[in-house]
């Protein structure tokens, strides 16, 4: 008894300790992450003063938001010194309705591809599958000559436009493997009683559709916030969104380089993206699991 007794607080102490060293573990991998935000947080928050005398990973001597100010409102972006804002306003102006549109054309894409089989549909839906795997820059050349085409050149709804036709791949793929594990009784049901597309899908598709539409906006919010190729290739001057804007700040040099002005601007448009998946991040993983199991 005594030697069972003995084997059990050797293994519970065994997994004490196996549970510290992951948690170890754990604990230095995040601070291995989080030191570059650190290291960018406290440098917008120093003087130039403190810049030059301390070391990269000092605290601030003196807690300041002078430089956030400057790169909100006053710094000099190329020939414009009125701050990224303007700049910030076109992203936000930007990523609302291409996300919203996207989302929303793919959802009805995926009710077509999963409940409403035609013949072809199988095909058509691996064509624009390709869309996922197409890098950026293969169509630069394509969709400049189309948005000039359309008058659309070097403007925010032509870029808004970009995000809808390039996103649409993903959404439709996110909302077809979500819509097939819903019972195809529950649609046959509803055409019984007389239920027709639109009503089918209003009423009984949509209502069920939250997590994969919270996926969908989580990932198209990040992927056109985050976009640089586009933003620099089809807009110009005012148009252009916030990451354009933070490079040419960046790379604008105008006497001695304010490093906590850098680094202001690049939380500050880092922000929307940090803020989305702190808020949804949960939901996020439960949408992408939601439609992994069918029935």
């Amino acid at each position: 008894m005594a030697n069972r007794d003995g084997i059990v607080a050797a293994s519970g102490r065994s997994a004490i300790a196996g549970r510290i060293f992951i948690y170890a573990l754990l604990a230095i991998f995040v601070i291995y992450y989080l030191l570059p935000f650190f290291v960018m947080l406290s440098t917008s928050l120093k003087t130039m003063d403190d810049i030059r005398t301390g070391n990269l990973i000092s605290l601030p001597r003196q807690i300041t938001l002078e430089a956030w100010s400057t790169a909100w409102d006053s710094a000099c972006i190329g020939v414009s010194c009125e701050g990224i804002k303007p700049y910030f306003w076109n992203s936000i102006k930007m990523v609302v309705p291409a996300v919203l549109i996207s989302t929303i054309i793919g959802a009805a894409n995926g009710y077509v591809f999963s409940k409403w089989r035609f013949k072809g549909s199988e095909v058509l839906f691996s064509l624009l599958l390709i869309g996922c795997f197409i890098p950026f820059q293969v169509v630069l050349l394509p969709m400049a000559r189309t948005l000039g085409q359309f008058g659309l050149a070097q403007s925010l709804p032509g870029l808004i436009m970009v995000h809808v036709v390039y996103g649409l791949a993903f959404t439709t793929l996110f909302f077809r493997n979500f819509y097939v594990t819903i019972p195809d009784e529950l649609v046959k049901a509803a055409r019984i009683d007389g239920a027709g597309f639109f009503r089918i899908f209003w009423r009984i598709m949509l209502p069920v559709s939250t997590p994969i539409f919270v996926v969908c906006v989580i990932w198209q919010t990040t992927m056109i916030w985050n976009d640089f190729l586009f933003g620099v290739a089809f807009t110009g001057g005012a148009t252009q969104p916030v990451t354009v804007a933070l490079n040419n700040l960046v790379n604008t040099s105008t006497g001695v380089k304010a490093y906590n002005v850098d680094m202001a601007a690049a939380i500050i448009a880092a922000l929307p993206t940090l803020i989305v998946y702190v808020v949804a991040g949960k939901y996020f993983v439960r949408g992408l699991t939601a439609g992994a199991v069918k029935g």
